[in-house]
């Protein structure tokens, strides 16, 4: 029997997955409510054929295509100014998280007349925004990393201040996702392993967040499941779309469980971009182990459940670590930082960032600014011991 691959689903909005359904980007443009939308890729993307493709099928040469990894506000503000001189309705997000993030920011932005840091994720500060002037969106993701399509949120560099902002409102979760795994096949391998290593660790964080939230914890560890089985089959054969239509969804539910919260991993990993332009999701694959170190105490009874779901033979913290080691060594991640050129230079700046971070707060285990510290260097070296402390 032939695997399904496709499907219409309405969590946490509509996904249209399945492979082939880029051919339906104008229909869901329609759907959307857009009549002349903006497509916002990034810079490795702009001059593709699934590009050029996209906007034959909308009939529009409109294109803002200079994101790059680790977005900063000027890519808002020059996309911004392209959408609003062209008169468009909408946006359509098309590329990683980095280009679905700035997609989604410059739609938001679209009829607002504050600056864009007055919508940090702080307290209320969202309810500052004129709801009537955010445009809809609808995102095309062709990494199976962050789940940005999903989100009601982007992650936008002030680069004045080196520091990672999220800029949130309820009402910039996409209208529609088109979720086609046939836009991921050209995906090089090392990337592949990264951005499936970050939705593995949106899922495991939100996993081992504090509070009660059983539908995100449930996500979360059929996620992880997922992502056991097909990430090193997309790695290791980029062609294989059944893995990539796994890891597309995978990427999807790391985000939405991750509304429960995050972790120390992203705390420590949000300043590395910011200082260093490190990889968000090659960042988080490197420091897993270190954090799993240091929250082994808090997190054992949790480990039990997944232990059981990856099929390991211990049932214990110590062999879903063990298990997280082995695996990063199959898709060929890095063990320590240094080794992707990360000095030590900033260490102690990165651990004050790090606990500034708001995924500090869904740590499972209280941890403090030299805990940050200690846990970076040890991930420079890679001394797990150091970073349990």
């Amino acid at each position: 029997m032939t695997e399904t691959l496709k499907g219409n689903w309405n969590y946490p909005t509509k996904v249209w997955a399945g492979p082939g359904r880029i051919a339906e980007l104008a229909e869901a443009c329609k759907a959307a409510g857009m009549a002349r939308p903006l497509l916002v890729t990034d810079a490795g993307l702009a001059g593709s054929a699934m590009v050029a493709a996209a906007l034959r099928t909308l009939q529009s040469n409109a294109i803002y295509g200079e994101v790059r990894g680790n977005p900063v506000a000027r890519h808002v503000e020059d996309g911004l100014k392209i959408y609003r001189d062209g008169g468009h309705d909408g946006v359509v997000a098309f590329g990683g998280g980095s280009a679905l993030d700035v997609g989604k920011a410059i739609a938001f932005m679209a009829g607002q007349t504050r600056p864009l840091w007055d919508f940090e994720d702080i307290g209320d500060w969202w309810t500052r925004a004129d709801p009537k002037g955010i445009a809809p969106v609808v995102a095309v993701p062709t990494t199976a990393g962050t789940g940005s399509e999903v989100g009601r949120a982007s992650v936008i560099t002030n680069e004045e201040t080196h520091e990672k902002k999220i800029i949130f409102h309820p009402k910039m979760m996409p209208e529609i996702v088109i979720s086609d795994p046939e836009l991921s096949v050209g995906l090089p391998a090392h990337i592949t392993a990264a951005t499936g290593m970050d939705a593995f660790v949106h899922c495991f964080e939100a996993y081992c967040a504090p509070g009660f939230h059983p539908i995100a914890d449930g996500v979360a560890l059929n996620g992880m499941a997922l992502i056991k089985e097909a990430l090193p089959r997309a790695t290791a054969d980029g062609a294989d779309i059944a893995a990539r239509a796994k890891m597309l969804a995978a990427a999807s539910m790391g985000a939405a469980a991750f509304q429960k919260g995050l972790g120390a991993v992203h705390s420590i990993a949000h300043p590395l971009s910011a200082h260093y332009d490190t990889h968000h999701g090659l960042a988080n694959a490197i420091l897993l182990p270190y954090l799993i170190a240091f929250n082994a105490p808090a997190i054992a009874e949790r480990m039990k459940p997944l232990a059981r779901l990856l099929d390991l033979k211990g049932g214990d913290v110590d062999a879903v670590l063990a298990w997280v080691l082995d695996f990063r060594k199959t898709l060929a991640i890095p063990h320590t930082l240094a080794e992707i050129g990360i000095p030590a230079d900033k260490a102690a700046i990165v651990g004050r960032d790090a606990f500034r971070d708001p995924s500090t707060g869904g740590n499972p285990r209280p941890i403090t600014e030299a805990d940050m510290t200690r846990i970076f260097l040890a991930a420079r070296t890679g001394d797990l011991k150091a970073a349990a402390g």
